[in-house]
């Protein structure tokens, strides 16, 4: 096929495909009259590039899921050089679960502290001569 079917196919573009190439991720085969070929194998491991990046993981982090499709695997993730790259991303988003709960915790810290905050300015609001709720925010009165 060429590179206009193999991008429609893949749900990419020619530009895409031209970058694949000249990273060295998508095999560069020419017909006799000089246009890219390519085949099933190849929308096989555009797949698997795609896939890999839908998950977050970075384009040359899929090189060795390509390389092992390659080399004749018929899934790209068996191959040692694959399950480290598993292996990495694994912690590296543990560390970011890590550091997301802990924006949690403080802005649930923060939530708590404001409501607080707020019922007890409504509580003042309640007794004769208290202060009137103010918005934070734009110093309007409700």
């Amino acid at each position: 096929m060429r590179i206009g079917e193999l991008a429609a196919r893949a749900g990419t573009t020619t530009r895409t495909l031209r970058y694949y190439e000249a990273r060295g991720l998508l095999p560069a085969r020419r017909d006799g009259n000089g246009h890219r070929t390519y085949d099933e194998a190849d929308l096989r491991l555009l797949q698997q590039i795609r896939t890999l990046q839908d998950f977050g993981f970075e384009l040359e982090e899929t090189r060795p899921f390509v390389e092992c499709l390659r080399s004749g695997h018929p899934e790209g993730d068996s191959c040692p050089a694959s399950l480290a790259v598993y292996r990495r991303k694994l912690a590296e988003l543990d560390g970011l679960i890590g550091q997301l709960s802990a924006v949690r915790e403080t802005v649930a810290g923060q939530l708590r502290r404001a409501e607080r905050a707020r019922d007890a300015l409504a509580a003042e609001a309640l007794v004769p001569g208290g202060p009137e709720p103010v918005c934070e925010l734009g110093g309007f009165s409700r």
